[in-house]
């Protein structure tokens, strides 16, 4: 009953914004409320999860996604992009820039943060399009699929990184059998799927897309890419470095400092305030309007993306994801198809892969103890489900959609099918691994 509960609600939510035209926010709610009280939550706890949804969500991503847009909008109109598409063309050539973008893709998914690797290339791959003349999404989709890939699958992710410690699996296996399950799965979702797509011209998000300049105009290709690469070049000494120092370390308290995301990324934009802003000749209160438009054109995806944590945690504190879980724990299925499996429905119900991951590890950690799999590869089952069906509970289908601008059927046609190939062939990864690994 309660999955018919969650499908329904979730159908109505696909209703009243495609067909009943209702902002996304306020669909949202209406649908958390509605499935909230049909799952037998009391009208005061709803609100509760509905207000620990919204903050919990827009706390962990408003800061990076305001200074994302930052960034982006001082690399775009300073003419950084340009430059740096101008130079990647010159490199590979117009007919391999989608490989550039893949490769760039998986080397920038591996530190960085879903959110954060979207926000800093995306807007490089709408420059590259436009200045090209390529379909956005056709370019776009390799680059992304690289990012859910390392996101889903990959430690020092959270949820990859949780599983693995729950399972006491070890890291540098999983790290290498995840490559190697990785690198099909992307070449299949993104290069290969994305080729089809080349249909799908819709003009990309304007605001993204900087006026066209001379040479002379234009930022060297040192300082943009250093520019650009900065909060991933932070992140990434952040990450390598930090475990070989002494836990209680100054020097290894402060890279932990400035791995962080948000600080990475709020250092980024001062270096590009100067770099990009005020030695290309821009006033102080130019750069500001700058960034205060930035803002601006993102502010009203805050709304979205709280409305879709709210509805998340609505399902979550309904118990939603035990109840399916325990539909599938008795199911007679390889274990590695079980965890894919029970991964990829939480995930479709609730949005969150993070959720997805974590939730599913804690319901088939006995089942891997009875079962003798190698736990690695269970962790990868797992990260591959929780990438399954990406639709209009998750952030990133919203961040997709606006980006490049696609109504919602072709997102889901696009964006959706991109995650569903991430997921499956993550699993036929797996099960193929399995008969040399055990």
């Amino acid at each position: 009953m309660s999955l018919l509960i969650t499908i329904l609600g979730i159908t109505a939510l696909v209703v009243l914004i495609s067909y009943a035209r209702l902002h996304a926010f306020l669909a949202f709610l209406i649908v958390s409320l509605g499935v909230g009280l049909a799952l037998g939550m009391t009208p005061l706890a709803i609100v509760e999860s509905v207000q620990k949804g919204i903050g919990s969500t827009l706390g962990s991503i408003l800061g990076i996604i305001a200074l994302g847009a930052m960034l982006g909008k001082l690399v775009a109109q300073s003419g950084a992009a340009q430059r740096i598409a101008t130079t990647l063309i010159g490199w590979v050539g117009t007919h391999r820039i989608r490989w550039a973008f893949m490769l760039t893709g998986f080397i920038v998914g591996l530190p960085l943060f879903y959110s954060v690797g979207f926000l800093l290339l995306a807007p490089l791959v709408i420059a590259v399009a436009h200045r090209y003349r390529l379909s956005a999404v056709y370019v776009g989709i390799p680059m992304l699929a690289s990012l859910s890939v390392t996101q889903g699958y990959l430690p020092p992710h959270p949820a990859p990184l949780a599983i693995l410690k729950q399972f006491n699996a070890d890291m540098g296996k999983t790290l290498f059998y995840g490559i190697i399950v990785a690198i099909p799965a992307i070449l299949v979702s993104g290069m290969l799927f994305g080729s089809t797509l080349k249909r799908y011209t819709t003009s990309p998000n304007q605001a993204l897309i900087a006026p066209e300049l001379t040479d002379e105009q234009m930022p060297g290709t040192l300082v943009s890419f250093l520019t650009v690469l900065l909060p991933i070049l932070l992140i990434s000494v952040s990450t390598l470095v930090s475990p070989l120092l002494a836990e209680g370390s100054g020097v290894r308290q402060a890279l932990l400092f400035v791995g962080e995301p948000i600080v990475s990324m709020l250092l980024s934009v001062l270096v590009a305030l100067v770099t990009l802003g005020l030695k290309r000749g821009k006033s102080m209160a130019e750069v500001a309007d700058l960034l205060a438009d930035s803002v601006k054109e993102v502010a009203m995806l805050f709304l979205i993306f709280g409305g879709a944590g709210a509805l998340k945690q609505v399902l979550a504190d309904a118990g939603i994801s035990q109840s399916i879980a325990d539909l599938m724990q008795h199911a007679s299925l390889h274990p590695y198809v079980i965890g894919w499996g029970i991964a990829a429905i939480i995930r479709v119900c609730v949005g969150s892969s993070t959720v997805s991951g974590i939730t599913t590890a804690g319901i088939v950690l006995p089942l891997l103890k009875e079962s003798g799999v190698d736990p690695n590869l269970m962790v990868l089952s797992i990260g591959a489900g929780s990438m399954m069906f990406s639709h209009v509970n998750d952030t990133g289908f919203w961040l997709f959609r606006d980006y490049f601008q696609l109504s919602m059927v072709d997102t889901i046609k696009t964006w959706s099918m991109m995650e569903v190939l991430v997921s499956v062939c993550g699993l036929v990864g797996v099960m193929a691994l399995s008969v040399f690994v055990g």
